[in-house]
């Protein structure tokens, strides 16, 4: 008889939650031409040798462009919602307007061996630009969450060959969300949460673009909880053993292919504030809400090979306002896909916590309820 295999969990567009927008194929960040993500997921249920914990984390891998000869930068904008986290790389980002190379999400403890790996991985890879006469530095990109309550994070168990295995694996397609790479082992609204994508169509000027989020959600309380305008998290049971109150935090990266400045880049970064806030966040004080949001299109090469005067093609501020509302409704949709594609975790006679995850029926009925209590209010 056949291996029997467990269906794939539905994502919040299969349960016809009324999501507004046009998502892409996949709707996932990879729809974006040429972005790939690369993921590689640590999960002992068993504590190492010398330690009290289970191991559950892990590293999320974006590439902006496919690998080439030599490394292509891309324009970007980064936005600090809640400033309690990390992202690596982001002064320049603020600075010069671009990054070259990955983007890797990992939890809070190994920033430091995801940001060693990804220079070696770099360097490798492009031996002509940094093993040359230039002297050239790299200042990856890195951001992190906190997966401490689930995960032994004090043990620093991911390692090189983590961050280049997820690195090594990043390609075009469908990208695996909810307890996966760097998400495996984080918590939002009290739920489990991890790695969510989604994307968005956008017609402007008369051409076709697409929007794409991946966000690594780790953020919330229960109570907060907001599906589609529904607060919902006060008709959802407790899960068992829920930590009392947030100590979490979110990354969301948004790639497009539209062509934007890099002041562009930073506005619709900001927006992905207004995404989280439609889950129900405020943004608390506990929380590392960072955002970075970067464009495919104007490709060129490094800026010392660059010409002295430089002619970018951008689109006009005028005609911004559906790619704002494309971000806020993606990012939306990413933390629901994480949550929805998310297993229960931990309750092990190791663990600290238990933590449900979000079940499909009971959203459903949750939203039921949250409808009636709003109609009776009126």
């Amino acid at each position: 008889m056949p291996a029997m295999t467990t269906p794939p969990r539905p994502r919040a567009r299969d349960l016809g939650l009324p999501l507004s927008g046009v998502p892409g194929p996949l709707n996932a960040i990879t729809d974006v031409p040429g972005v790939q993500v690369g993921l590689c997921t640590i999960r002992e249920e068993q504590p190492r040798p010398g330690r009290r914990l289970p191991v559950r984390t892990g590293v999320t891998a974006i590439l902006p462009r496919p690998i080439g000869d030599a490394p292509r930068p891309v324009h970007a904008g980064i936005h600090r919602f809640n400033g309690n986290g990390e992202i690596t790389g982001s002064h320049w980002i603020e600075d010069g307007g671009l990054f070259a190379g990955p983007v890797l999400i990992t939890n809070t403890h190994s920033v430091g061996i995801a940001h060693h790996a990804a220079i070696r991985w770099m360097i490798e890879r492009h031996p002509a630009t940094y093993e040359g006469d230039d002297l050239l530095w790299i200042l990856p990109v890195v951001a992190e969450t906190f997966d401490g309550l689930l995960n032994d994070i004090n043990g620093q168990h991911v390692t090189e060959a983590d961050v280049r295995a997820a690195l090594d694996g990043a390609a075009p397609g469908p990208v695996a969300e909810g307890s996966t790479g760097g998400g495996t082992g984080m918590i939002a609204y009290g739920f489990k949460g991890g790695t969510g994508t989604a994307s968005r169509r956008v017609a402007v000027a008369g051409r076709e673009f697409t929007l794409g989020v991946l966000v690594q959600a780790n953020h919330g309380q229960r109570d907060w909880l907001t599906v589609c305008g529904l607060r919902v998290g006060g008709h959802l049971k407790a899960a068992t053993r829920e930590p009392a109150r947030e100590r979490g935090s979110i990354i969301a990266v948004v790639a497009t292919d539209i062509p934007m400045a890099p002041h562009q880049l930073k506005r619709v970064a900001r927006r992905c504030a207004i995404g989280i806030g439609r889950g129900g966040t405020p943004g608390g004080n506990n929380s590392g809400d960072i955002f970075l949001a970067f464009s495919t299109a104007n490709e060129g090469p490094l800026p010392h090979r660059r010409p002295p005067i430089e002619t970018l093609e951008v689109l006009s501020d005028e005609l911004f306002d559906p790619v704002y509302m494309a971000v806020v409704e993606g990012v939306e949709e990413a933390v629901l896909n994480a949550m929805l594609a998310a297993e229960t975790t931990g309750g092990t006679a190791h663990d600290r916590f238990l933590v449900r995850a979000l079940e499909p029926d009971a959203l459903l009925q949750a939203m039921s309820r949250a409808q009636r209590t709003s109609i009776r209010k009126r």
